[in-house]
C-alpha cells in the first residue's frame, strides 16, 4: 500500500476541475508556457499489475500540457487570462510502469490565436522517463455542450 504524501511546494490550481481534485493532482509549476503536476499513486489509481493505470498517466499528461498552454496567458499578478483550453488530439507513448510518486511536465511548443501545440513527459522519483506525449489544444471562451453554450472563462479540461 502506498501512503499518500503531498509535496510541500504545491500551488492552487487556477481552475477548479473536480476530476483533477478526485485524482489528487498537485500543481507544482504554472508559468511561461510550462506546467508541472505531481501525483503520489494510491491503490485505486493502479491497474491489475499494481502500477499506475494508463488512464491516470494519460490524464496527468493531458492536464500538464493543457496548463502549459494556458500558462502563457497569465496576467500581471499571477491571474490566468480569460481563455480556457480543450484537448483536440493527444498521442501518448509508455516506456516504463509508474510507481510511487510521479510528476508530469508540460511545455508549450507553439501557440496561434486558436491552437496550442504542446509536449509532455512523466517521470518517477528517480527522474526515469515513464511516458511522453504530444497534444493539440484549442483556446475557447465557451464550450458548446448539449445544445447550449457554457461560458466559463479560464476553464481547462
Amino acid at each position: 500500500m502506498v501512503i499518500e504524501t503531498r509535496a510541500l511546494n504545491t500551488m492552487e490550481f487556477p481552475v477548479h476541475i473536480p476530476f483533477v481534485d478526485q485524482l489528487g493532482f498537485e500543481l507544482l509549476k504554472f508559468e511561461n508556457g510550462e506546467a508541472e503536476i505531481g501525483l503520489t499513486l494510491r491503490d485505486e489509481l493502479c491497474n491489475s499489475w499494481s502500477v499506475a493505470h494508463g488512464g491516470v498517466t494519460m490524464t496527468l499528461l493531458d492536464v500538464a500540457m493543457a496548463h502549459a498552454a494556458r500558462s502563457s496567458s497569465i496576467k500581471p499578478g499571477g491571474q490566468p487570462g480569460g481563455t480556457g483550453v480543450v484537448t483536440i488530439e493527444m498521442k501518448t507513448s509508455f516506456m516504463r510502469p509508474g510507481l510511487g510518486r510521479i510528476v508530469a511536465r508540460g511545455r508549450l511548443l507553439h501557440a496561434t490565436a486558436s491552437l496550442a501545440f504542446c509536449e509532455g513527459t512523466v517521470v518517477d522519483a528517480n527522474g526515469e522517463l515513464l511516458a511522453s506525449a504530444s497534444g493539440t489544444f484549442k483556446y475557447l471562451q465557451g464550450l458548446p455542450a448539449g445544445g447550449r453554450k457554457i461560458l466559463r472563462s479560464n476553464a481547462s479540461d
